[in-house]
Order: structure tokens, then C-alpha cells, then sequence
């Protein structure tokens, strides 16, 4: 399971670049058409979708890497056992916000699936609100591998007979 996680995280990292570099592209692409007078207004709308999507991408590539950042003030001066259980919250409290964006996401991309985009009238605007809950299951995954290696540290930490009522 493992290994299909890690192979996820690789090509997850590619699409992340493809969707950047494409919006950067798009964008200049569209740029250089207006100022040639040619103005090629499907770029906007496809690189706001890659950014939807790219933003979602990097984001779980980044937590993946232990990228993002953080501020442990207040849980550097906590004792062990208690960042331990901090950090727990932490996951729960995450992994509640994605609960809750998946299913919003999916709510979004069934009542958006009508509308279109300005420049591209053929495609649905789901295409872009879908990246919240796809991107929100892929932070949903990698918040379970990381709480779950969290569990799995403090349960290595103390062997059985020194655990007690933790």
C-alpha cells in the first residue's frame, strides 16, 4: 500500500508542474496574443482551472515533503506525551476540514455543472470545482499516512509495560 502511495506522490508532483508551467504558459500566450491585437480569451479561463488544480497538487506534494509551514510555539514547551496528543488534534481537526470539503466539493461541482466558462462555453466550470474534492481526498490520504505514522511512533516510543493509562 505503501508503494502505491508513494508512486500516487510522484505522478502527483508531475501533474503539479504541468498544471504551473501550463498557467504560466497560458497566461504569456494570452498576453502576447492581445498585445498583437489577437486576444485569445480561452487562456484565462484554462489557466484559472490549472490553478485550481495546481494549487491542490502542491499543496499535499508539500505536506508530503513536511514542507508546509508551521509554528510550534507553544507545542516546543509542551512535554512529549502532550505534543504527541497535540499534534493528534491537529490531524483530527484537518482531517475534519477535509471531510467537510470533499463533500461541499462535490456539492459545488453538481450545481456548477450547468454553468460554462465565459471563454470556453463548451466545458463545464465542474472541471475546476473539482479539484476541491479531489484535491481534498488526496490531503485527506496523506493526513491519515501522517497520523497514522504518528500513532505508530508513540506506540514504538513506550513498549508495552511502560505505556500505563496513555
Amino acid at each position: 500500500m505503501r508503494r502505491v502511495y508513494d508512486g500516487l506522490g510522484r505522478i502527483e508532483a508531475v501533474v503539479a508542474g504541468f498544471c504551473l508551467l501550463s498557467m504560466v504558459a497560458l497566461i504569456f500566450l494570452g498576453g502576447v496574443a492581445r498585445m498583437l491585437h489577437h486576444p485569445l480569451n480561452w487562456t484565462t479561463d484554462l489557466a484559472t482551472c490549472l490553478f485550481a488544480w495546481g494549487c491542490f497538487f502542491c499543496a499535499d506534494v508539500a505536506w508530503r515533503r513536511d514542507a508546509m509551514m508551521s509554528i510550534e510555539l507553544l507545542t516546543a514547551r509542551l512535554s512529549p506525551a502532550w505534543r504527541h496528543r497535540a499534534q493528534l488534534l491537529n490531524h483530527a481537526i484537518i482531517a475534519a476540514f477535509l471531510l467537510y470539503l470533499v463533500g461541499s466539493g462535490l456539492w459545488l461541482s453538481w450545481i456548477s455543472r450547468t454553468r460554462s466558462f465565459q471563454g470556453i462555453p463548451e466545458i463545464s466550470y465542474s472541471w475546476v470545482t473539482m479539484s476541491l474534492p479531489v484535491g481534498g481526498l488526496l490531503l485527506l490520504a496523506t493526513c491519515w499516512v501522517k497520523a497514522s505514522a504518528l500513532v505508530a511512533r508513540r506506540g514504538a516510543a513506550h513498549p508495552p509495560a511502560e505505556r500505563g493509562g496513555c
